[in-house]
């Protein structure tokens, strides 16, 4: 699906694949753990159940489109599986960099591949599904190709955004979120006081502490339901919930499904 608007994405964590392209406009895309300076003509590769907020500047707001998606959908491969739709999604994720600053060429095929997109839909002409399917892949063989190309490239600095304290604690919580993770204790781990520490987490975020770690967690937990068979207790407390019912709580509030449902759900498309 696409959306053209002057804002992101309603925040949700979700499963689907996320493309966002930068038309006009200047802010702040706060992805995972880090913070990118947004500027047209730049692509954001966001893979699924990855926190992201925009934090749009009021005085020359985003003006961006966003193509998001199952996985299955597109995930094509190759007969010999050399090749996967969604290569610049796993390099994404693997190397934590969400950004591609494309170059001319590609910031006019990406704009000619969005159009024919919302023609594609706004026409639901026969086949329509089918032709967005095949126009999508088309697009992401061309980022491939080029991300592949810029592999050998260092990775360019993040925007400077932040204390770096900030930073240190969105790290530690990202590598244990299942521990106790109290404003107080964060607070004190950052050496200021706990009433700066809720203030900039926030601005910086658009969440507070709570939902900060919830989000962590529930993506933890969501990766444990699908690559284990740990029974639904082993999981709450391997991501520091201290009952199943605060858990079942959570997981539905956030994902809409119970983790029951979840685990049920994705197995039935991993085997179709």
């Amino acid at each position: 699906m696409l959306r053209k608007q002057s804002s992101e994405l309603p925040d949700h964590l979700h499963d689907r694949y996320e493309l966002v392209y930068i038309h006009q406009g200047e802010g702040i895309f706060f992805i995972d753990q880090t913070w990118y300076e947004k500027k047209p003509g730049d692509l954001f590769v966001i893979p699924g159940n990855t926190i992201h907020h925009s934090l749009p500047r009021d005085d020359n707001p985003i003006v961006s489109s966003a193509l998001f998606f199952a996985p299955a959908l597109l995930s094509m491969k190759s007969a010999d599986h050399s090749y996967n739709s969604l290569l610049c999604f796993e390099y994404a994720r693997r190397k934590r960099s969400y950004r591609i600053e494309l170059p001319e060429s590609l910031k006019a095929i990406t704009e000619h591949t969005l159009l024919q997109i919302q023609q594609e839909l706004t026409e639901r002409k026969s086949g329509y599904q089918e032709a967005v399917k095949l126009i999508s892949c088309q697009y992401l063989l061309q980022i491939n190709r080029y991300t592949e190309s810029i592999r050998v490239q260092k990775d360019l600095p993040a925007a400077s955004v932040g204390p770096y304290w900030m930073k240190e604690i969105l790290h530690q919580i990202d590598e244990h979120p299942e521990q106790e993770a109290s404003l107080s204790r964060l607070a004190e781990r950052a050496n200021v006081s706990a009433a700066h520490f809720s203030r900039v987490f926030r601005q910086l975020t658009t969440m507070n502490v709570t939902q900060y770690v919830n989000a962590k967690r529930i993506i933890r937990a969501k990766e444990l339901l699908l690559m284990t068979d740990d029974s639904i207790l082993e999981i709450s407390e391997r991501c520091g919930y201290e009952t199943p019912t605060h858990f079942y709580r959570v997981f539905k509030a956030l994902t809409g499904i119970t983790p029951n449902k979840y685990r049920q759900t994705q197995t039935q498309v991993k085997t179709h």
